[in-house]
Parts: C-alpha cells; sequence; structure tokens
C-alpha cells in the first residue's frame, strides 16, 4: 500500500461519514487537507469501533485497541496494510502533531462507556474538550500556527461545535439512554432525565435548551479569535466550518429549541452559500 492509497482512503471516510468537516476543509491545500482527513478518519475509527462492540468487555477492549494504535503510529511500528494508521503516522511525522491530543480523544471515547449522565457543566466540559477541543488542536498543528494562544482557540471553537451536536442530537442520543445536558442545570429549569427520555418537550427544557445556545455563542466567540493567527486558506476553512455549525445553531433557535421536530440539516445549496461567504469573511479578515 502507498502513502497515496493510504490518503485516499481516509478521503473516502471523510466524504462519506462527515459532509460536513469534508466541505469544511475542502479548500485546503492538499498535503493539509490529507492531514485532516486521515484525523477524521482514525475518530470515527475510534468510535465506530465502540459503537460496534457487544457489551462492555467487547468495547474496554476496542478502547484498548486504539490506544494501542497510538502507540504504534508515534512509535513507528504500524501495520503496512492498515491505510488510516499509515496514513495517521505520515501526517503526524510531516506535520509534528502531538500525541497529548491524541490520547486525550481516545480518553473521550472511553468516557462513553459507562458514562452516560453528566452532573454538571465542568464534567461534561471535560468530555466536550476530548472528544472535540482535542480534534480542535490536532487539527490546529496541520495548519500550522505561530502564536500559542491559537491553541486555546482552537480548543473553545472544538467545545462550540461540540454544544451544537449536543443540541443537535438531544432526541438520538436520548434513544441510546444518553444524556449531555449538565444534570444541575436540567434541575435549575425543571427538566428530569424522564422528560428527555419521553421525548417531552417543555418550557423548561426551552430555557435549558437557550442555556447551552448561550454557551455555545461564548465558545465561538472566543474559538473565532483563532481565524486571524491562520494563514489564508486555513482561515477560510476554519471559518467555513464555524459558520456551518453557526447556522445549524440559529436553525434549532430559530425552532424554538424544540428538539423533538427531528435532526436540523443544512441542505446543500445552503451550505455553498456558507462557503461563499465564509471565503469573503476569510479574505477581509486581518492576520496577525
Amino acid at each position: 500500500m502507498t502513502i497515496d492509497d493510504a490518503y485516499d482512503r481516509c478521503t473516502q471516510i471523510t466524504r462519506a461519514e462527515a459532509r460536513n468537516f469534508y466541505f469544511g476543509f475542502i479548500l485546503l491545500p492538499r498535503e493539509r487537507r490529507r492531514g485532516i482527513h486521515a484525523l477524521y478518519a482514525f475518530s470515527r475509527l475510534c468510535d465506530d469501533s465502540v459503537d460496534g462492540a457487544e457489551g462492555n468487555a467487547e468495547k474496554a477492549a476496542a478502547v484498548s485497541a486504539r490506544r494501542a494504535d497510538v502507540e504504534r503510529v508515534y512509535s513507528g511500528a504500524v501495520p503496512a496494510d492498515d491505510p488510516v494508521l499509515v496514513a495517521l503516522a505520515d501526517a503526524v511525522r510531516r506535520f509534528g502533531i502531538p500525541r497529548g491530543p491524541m490520547d486525550a480523544l481516545v480518553d473521550g471515547v472511553e468516557m462513553d462507556l459507562d458514562t452516560h449522565r453528566y452532573a454538571d457543566w465542568p464534567s461534561l466540559k471535560t468530555y466536550c474538550d476530548r472528544v472535540a477541543g482535542a480534534v480542535g488542536v490536532l487539527s490546529l498543528h496541520v495548519f500550522g500556527f505561530r502564536d500559542p494562544s491559537a491553541v486555546r482557540r482552537a480548543e473553545d471553537l472544538g467545545v462550540a461545535m461540540q454544544v451544537v451536536n449536543i443540541m443537535r442530537d438531544v432526541q438520538e442520543d436520548a434513544q441510546r439512554d444518553r444524556i449531555y445536558l449538565p444534570a444541575d442545570e436540567m434541575a435549575a429549569h425543571g427538566v428530569s432525565g424522564d422528560d428527555i427520555l419521553g421525548d417531552r418537550m417543555t418550557e423548561g427544557m426551552r430555557s435549558l435548551m437557550r442555556q447551552q445556545a448561550d454557551r455555545a455563542h461564548e465558545y465561538f466567540a472566543s474559538g473565532r479569535m483563532l481565524l486571524p493567527l491562520l494563514d489564508l486558506r486555513a482561515r477560510m476553512c476554519v471559518q467555513m466550518l464555524a459558520a456551518l455549525y453557526g447556522d445549524i445553531l440559529s436553525r434549532i433557535e430559530d425552532r424554538d429549541f424544540d428538539y423533538t421536530l427531528g435532526r436540523v440539516s443544512l441542505p446543500g445549496r445552503r451550505k455553498a452559500t456558507l462557503m461563499l461567504g465564509s471565503i469573503i469573511r476569510a479574505i477581509t479578515t486581518r492576520s496577525r
């Protein structure tokens, strides 16, 4: 298997499984775009290997296998016939991707094995940092950066998008007996776990979701401060991705936060409009 074959497989996975991410990074130079695809393909592998496992023992074994994969990538011992690991190892070497955020990503996947409720925002943010903030930092190294403050901004943008994911997927997560909303905030708004699991849209749930939207907006505001710290093509892509998720958040708000109406998605024409607007905004943003 050649490096090109390995990267091509990662691109296929990204295009098939994450259309928003695929379109979000389409303007990157080829080398960087392939690095992002390798990161996404490994992230997808982590999720799918756990979701597809039966029982806690098999799920724990899947997490252990992913930890072993990370060790292989950073020790230079990847199997020659594994396209995702071959591409990932090349990207790690090419872009100097640090191991810490990669380990954090696997830690986040492990949290999903036995943590289906979160007591408060700090505990939920730990999860968001691992499954999304860490991906933001990994991606940042592919983009390239000089200002150390870019790391925090990338983390915050990842957290913002994860909060939007949580809001969008309340109904689907409840069907799997998962609630990714802080329990103390639920109680403060008079929302019970049974309300969510029973698909009951109440005024308390609306106010709870509004609080999550306010949180997402705060993290987006911080995350967008990453844009001037990137070169033009990376800035275009990050602006595009932020715009896609920001538009999903706006549509959730326009529905008055009624998650029982089904999963919010963006039509292709809307994505194209956001892409054009993101290019213009990125060009007019001053670099620092």
